[in-house]
C-alpha cells in the first residue's frame, strides 16, 4: 500500500477560509489535559482558584500586556477549563521587521497575531509556569486543541459574557464537571 501523507494530518475544526488574525470577537474554551481539575474548585457556586488556577489567570491577563492586538474581555478559570472572550483589534503596521515565512521545519505554522498564536503562546507560558511550580517539566497541562466561536453581534457577545460569568453557579450541571460525567 503506498504511503498516504494525508493519513497523518489532523482535521482542523476551524472555519475554512476564515482569517483568525482579522479584527473581531471570539469565544474560546481551553480544557486541561484529560479534563483534570487542577485550577481550583467551585464552592457554593463560586470559583475558588488554587495556586495553579492563579497562575493560569495571571498568564491569561499577561497575554494582553504582551500583544497589542489583543483585548481580553470576560473570562473565567474553572477547575478544568478556561472560558474567555477575546477581541482582536486591527493595530496596523507593527513597526518591526517583516516576519519570515514558514520554513519546512516550522510547517504547519500559525499565523502571527492570530487567535491560534495567542492560544498557543498562552498555553506554552502557563504550562511552563505551572510545571516550574510543580517541579514537573514536560507534564502536559492542556488538551491539544481548543473550542472557538466567532462572535457575530453585540447580543451574542452579551449572552456569552453572561454564560461565562454564570459558569461557576452552573458547575453542578456542566458537562466539563467530572462529577456530572460519573452520574
Amino acid at each position: 500500500m503506498p504511503f498516504d501523507i494525508d493519513v497523518h494530518r489532523r482535521r482542523s475544526i476551524r472555519l475554512p477560509g476564515y482569517d483568525y488574525a482579522s479584527a473581531g470577537a471570539y469565544f474560546v474554551t481551553l480544557t486541561t489535559w484529560q479534563r483534570e481539575s487542577i485550577f481550583g474548585e467551585v464552592v457554593d457556586g463560586e470559583m475558588i482558584l488554587g495556586g495553579l488556577g492563579e497562575i493560569a489567570a495571571r498568564e491569561w491577563r499577561r497575554s494582553e500586556e504582551l500583544r497589542a492586538e489583543i483585548h481580553l474581555d470576560a473570562f473565567m478559570v474553572m477547575p478544568n477549563h478556561l472560558h474567555a472572550v477575546i477581541l482582536i483589534r486591527d493595530v496596523g503596521a507593527h513597526g518591526r521587521a517583516p516576519l519570515r515565512g514558514p520554513s519546512i521545519r516550522d510547517a504547519p505554522s500559525r499565523q502571527p497575531r492570530s487567535l491560534g498564536s495567542l492560544v498557543a503562546g498562552f498555553k506554552s507560558a502557563a504550562t511552563r509556569r505551572i510545571n516550574e511550580t510543580r517541579n514537573s517539566p514536560g507534564i502536559p497541562i492542556w488538551q491539544r486543541n481548543y473550542y472557538e466561536r466567532i462572535i457575530r453581534d453585540e447580543d451574542e457577545l452579551n449572552r456569552i459574557r453572561q454564560y461565562i460569568l454564570d459558569n461557576p453557579a452552573k458547575w453542578a450541571e456542566d458537562p466539563e464537571n467530572p462529577a456530572v460525567a460519573v452520574k
